[in-house]
C-alpha cells in the first residue's frame, strides 16, 4: 500500500493505493484529510478496507504533492554516515544529532525545486525518510519499528552558504521549496528491511551518492528511541536518517545545483523521487 497527496481543486486530498494501480480518494470517501491520519490507519491495519470503500481516482503523478501535513514535525539526523561526517570535516557523533525542517521547504515529486535568489550554493542530499504511524514517548529500541508506517525518498537539499553562517543549520535547511519529498509513502510491509535499504542520488543521470542503511552510525530504531525521549512522536511525523558521502560542496571545485539540472533520489523497493531545478522568481 502507498499513501499520496494530490492537488484537488482548491484543496489537497489524500489518496491510497489499496491494491496495485488501484488508487482511492480517502478524503472524499472517508473524510481522511491528513497524511498522518492515513498513516495511523495504515499502522492499525484498517487502511485497506477504508480505501476500498472509497471512490477510485485516476492518479496523475504530475499532480502529486509532498505527502507532508502542515503540522508534521520533520526531524533530520545529521552526520549519520561516518564517511559523510569525515568528508565534512566533522567528528563522528557520540549521540544522534538532529535539526528541524519546515513543510514549506519541500516540494513533491515532479515539482521543481527552487534555487534561492539569496545564494546559489544549493547542494544535494539524498536520504531515506520514514513516517511515524503509531505515536509514543520513550519508545524502546526493540519496539521502534512497530511505530513506522512507511518509508519515502527525501531530497534533503541544503543551501550551504546559509547553513554555515552559524552553528545552527536552520537557515540553510529551510529555504522555501529547496527540498523534495515523495512521491508517496510506501507501507513498511512492502519495503525492504531498513538494514537492507540503499539510497542513490543521481544528478543529470550521473551517480553522486550511494549509501547503505547498514552503514548508519545510529540505525532507525535508535533514532526513534532518541527522539521519543524528548518529544511525543505523532502519526505523520517524519524522520530523515542522514545523507551518505558525495555532496557537491565537498568537491573540488564545489558543484552546486543549477537551473536545468535534474536530481533523482532512488531507494530500491521504496520509491524514486525526481525533480528539476529552477531559479527563484523575485518580484521586480
Amino acid at each position: 500500500m502507498r499513501i499520496g497527496k494530490i492537488a484537488n481543486s482548491s484543496r489537497s486530498a489524500i489518496v491510497v493505493e489499496a491494491r496495485s494501480g488501484d488508487w482511492r480518494n480517502v478524503t472524499s470517501g472517508a473524510a481522511i484529510c491528513s497524511v498522518g491520519a492515513a498513516a495511523a490507519a495504515l499502522s492499525t491495519g484498517a487502511l485497506r478496507e477504508i480505501a476500498e470503500a472509497c471512490p477510485p481516482v485516476q492518479l496523475d503523478e504530475t499532480a502529486l504533492l509532498a505527502p507532508i501535513d502542515d503540522t508534521a514535525r520533520i526531524l533530520c539526523a545529521g552526520f549519520n554516515f561516518g564517511a559523510h561526517a569525515t568528508e565534512s570535516g566533522r567528528d563522528v557523533p557520540a549521540q544522534p544529532t538532529f535539526f528541524s525542517r519546515f513543510p514549506t521547504s519541500f516540494v513533491g515529486s515532479a515539482e521543481p525545486i527552487v534555487r534561492p535568489a539569496a545564494s546559489h550554493t544549493l547542494d544535494w542530499e539524498g536520504e531515506v525518510a520514514l513516517m511515524i504511524g503509531v505515536g509514543g514517548r520513550h519508545i524502546a529500541v526493540e519496539d521502534a519499528l512497530t511505530h513506522v508506517a512507511g518509508y519515502c525518498p527525501m531530497g534533503e537539499h541544503s543551501v550551504r552558504e546559509y547553513q554555515l553562517h552559524g552553528t545552527q543549520a536552520t537557515a540553510g535547511k529551510n529555504f522555501d521549496r529547496c527540498g523534495a519529498f515523495g512521491p508517496y509513502i510506501s507501507a513498511a510491509s512492502i519495503c525492504p528491511e531498513p538494514a537492507k535499504m540503499e539510497v542513490f542520488t543521481h544528478l543529470n543521470g550521473e551517480q553522486m551518492q550511494h549509501g547503505r542503511l547498514s552503514d548508519l552510525i545510529f540505525d532507525i530504531p535508535k533514532l526513534i528511541n532518541y527522539i521519543s525521549a524528548f518529544i511525543a512522536l505523532r502519526p505523520g511525523d517524519i524522520i530523515a536518517t542522514g545523507t551518505p558521502p558525495g555532496i557537491g560542496g565537498r568537491m573540488t571545485p564545489p558543484r552546486w545545483l543549477a537551473p536545468g539540472d535534474t536530481i533523482t533520489v532512488n531507494i530500491p523497493g521504496v520509491g524514486s523521487l525526481t525533480n528539476n531545478v529552477i531559479d527563484e522568481i523575485t518580484e521586480p
